[in-house]
């Protein structure tokens, strides 16, 4: 009898624990993350990896960073992964979010027409080098989708005392990055790039790299879970997970592994 009852627990704790297992397997997680991360070709490189280590499925919504916050207010996200550290920071003190991370940097650079009229090469920093295309009235394609990069670039422009908004040559893709260096491409204009797209970008046809360096330029990653509290069918455990995963030494690893050709993309934060 004793041995019968034994056997049953025992079958019963297993049962347990493969529905546990296989719940986990099946769970799914939502991130609002910025298209440099997707068009970039980065979560195509470590999201199976996760996925295969904590069997926790990730499905990422790419938008601007602007709108990957606010996919996070509405409670529409489990986690936010964006670069805009001001937004970031009123995002976690608004209530939003918790705890903001590091994850990871790369750089801004400034690409534009080979010819380069505007002189932007022999610019003696970022700031610089807007000022010329401004007083040059070179076109300029801004992605102008409240992003990571089109902030950046809001903030260069002021700092160059210029505002660009209704000049003939500034115009506006209201897109992802992809989409706003075909357009670039297609015109022969100047443009703001983070260095992972322009890396993948394929349709450069006379875009270069003219100039980049500049510290001003320095483009960091931040990660945040949506707050449960606000928010409570938010999955704060695989949320959790998924952000212990990504700062830790093998989410490190597999962001410093992602290259294309030789080049290294993203730079992984130390904690």
């Amino acid at each position: 009898m004793a041995y019968g009852v034994l056997k049953f627990l025992r079958s019963a704790v297993l049962g347990l624990a493969a529905l546990v297992s296989a719940a986990q397997a099946g769970e799914t997680i939502v991130v609002a993350s910025t298209t440099s991360t997707e068009q970039s070709g980065l979560f195509n490189f470590i999201l199976p990896i996760f996925e295969k280590e904590s069997g926790i499925a990730v499905k990422v919504v790419a938008l601007g960073t602007g709108q990957a916050l606010d996919v996070g207010r509405r409670g529409d996200a489990d986690v936010v992964l964006v670069h805009d550290r001001p937004a970031e920071d009123r995002f976690v003190a608004d209530g939003y979010g918790v705890e903001r991370k590091d994850v990871m940097y790369n750089d801004f650079v400034l690409v534009g027409p080979a010819a380069d009229a505007a002189g932007v090469k022999g610019a003696k920093d970022a700031t610089d080098a807007f000022a010329r295309i401004a007083r040059k009235g070179s076109l300029w394609v801004s992605r102008g989708d409240r992003s990571g990069t089109h902030s950046a670039e809001l903030r260069f422009w002021q700092s160059a005392g210029v505002d660009p908004k209704g000049q003939g040559w500034y115009k506006e893709a209201g897109s992802g990055m992809g989409p706003t260096l075909n357009m670039a491409a297609g015109m022969g204009a100047y443009t703001l790039a983070d260095r992972g797209t322009w890396a993948s970008f394929k349709n450069r046809q006379d875009l270069i790299i003219l100039y980049a360096g500049d510290p001003k330029l320095y483009n960091p990653y931040g990660v945040m879970l949506v707050n449960p509290v606000r928010h409570p069918h938010v999955r704060k455990a695989a949320g959790e997970k998924f952000i212990a995963w990504l700062t830790s030494a093998d989410g490190r690893r597999a962001i410093s592994a992602y290259r294309i050709g030789n080049e290294q993309l993203f730079y992984p934060l130390s904690k």
